[in-house]
């Protein structure tokens, strides 16, 4: 097990795997400082094109595809030679609402350039991409807005709740939407309170904040899909929750659906086939009265 991480989190400490994710992500970010600082990467991300909205259907169920070339659980996904940026189009035309791209390096193979190709494929599409990390800082909201980004994943789990604040109010002033991430009731009961405090002082945000329950087990890896049902009464009420890891065909996602989650966030299902396009289908046919 990692050292312990007071600082980088913001006061929080973690362990295990995310302490391991923290520590990494916060020497990224010293790294980065080194060559851009704050004040310039702002000014870029302030100069850049603005990304597609987030718009979730009417018809009821939408998914959040990613593109992951690793899982520390399950190994290489996909071919080494596979053209990623075709499956980032087809997951687009297929359907989803955004596009999750993992950044983190070191365990799943991820990078910003893979961030700013995949919006660049995105953007006429009208398809938003999501920085999909383990991030510490601001300054990461920030290369994700210059890297074309219109979302992040923040994790609870890593956080003191000041500095899920403080992301939460820099992705609002780039008007990106933000997936908070949780993995059990004290999780959720923290982005209650979030969202109970920034709804009374702020009202509707400029852009979504989605909850999303990840059901994989921090020791193990292994994904419990009973944690979906077990957490879905405490999901706040009100903001658009997302069922991630587990959810693996129509059958999946309309048990989801039925248990009160908008979307689903799926990444290895996905990236298992070499044409995503019919799972998305499948997925569609099962919840939606309307497919794509």
């Amino acid at each position: 097990m990692a050292d312990d991480v007071p600082d980088a989190a913001g006061g929080n400490i973690v362990s295990g795997f995310l302490d391991d994710m923290a520590s990494s992500s916060a020497a990224r970010v010293a790294q980065a400082l080194r060559h851009e600082s704050a004040d310039a990467l702002e000014r870029r991300a302030r100069q850049a094109a603005p990304s597609p909205p987030l718009r979730l259907s009417p018809q009821g169920f939408d998914v959040i595809a990613e593109l992951k070339l690793r899982s520390p659980a399950a190994g290489r996904l996909g071919d080494a030679g596979q053209d990623w940026t075709g499956r980032v189009a087809a997951y687009a035309r297929g359907g989803a609402a955004a596009v999750s791209v993992l950044t983190e390096p070191s365990r799943f193979d991820g990078s910003l350039d893979h961030l700013r190709q995949a919006a660049a494929v995105l953007k006429p599409l009208g398809v938003p991409a999501m920085r999909k990390d383990f991030l510490v800082d601001p300054y990461q909201i920030l290369e994700a807005r210059a890297a074309g980004a219109g979302g992040v994943l923040v994790i609870l789990r890593m956080l003191a709740r000041a500095r899920i604040s403080e992301l939460l109010e820099v992705a609002a002033e780039h008007r990106m939407f933000v997936l908070l991430e949780a993995f059990d009731a004290d999780d959720l009961g923290l982005a209650r309170e979030l969202m109970t405090a920034r709804a009374a002082s702020l009202g509707t945000p400029p852009e979504p904040i989605l909850i999303g329950v990840n059901c994989r087990d921090l020791q193990t890896l292994d994904v419990v899909q009973e944690r979906f049902a077990a957490l879905a009464p405490l999901l706040p009420a009100g903001w658009p929750a997302v069922a991630e890891s587990g959810v693996a065909g129509g059958s999946d996602a309309l048990r989801m659906q039925k248990l009160g989650y908008r979307l689903a966030l799926i990444g290895t299902a996905l990236m298992a086939r070499d044409d995503p396009s019919p799972l998305l289908r499948e997925i569609f046919h099962a919840t939606r009265t309307v497919q794509p």
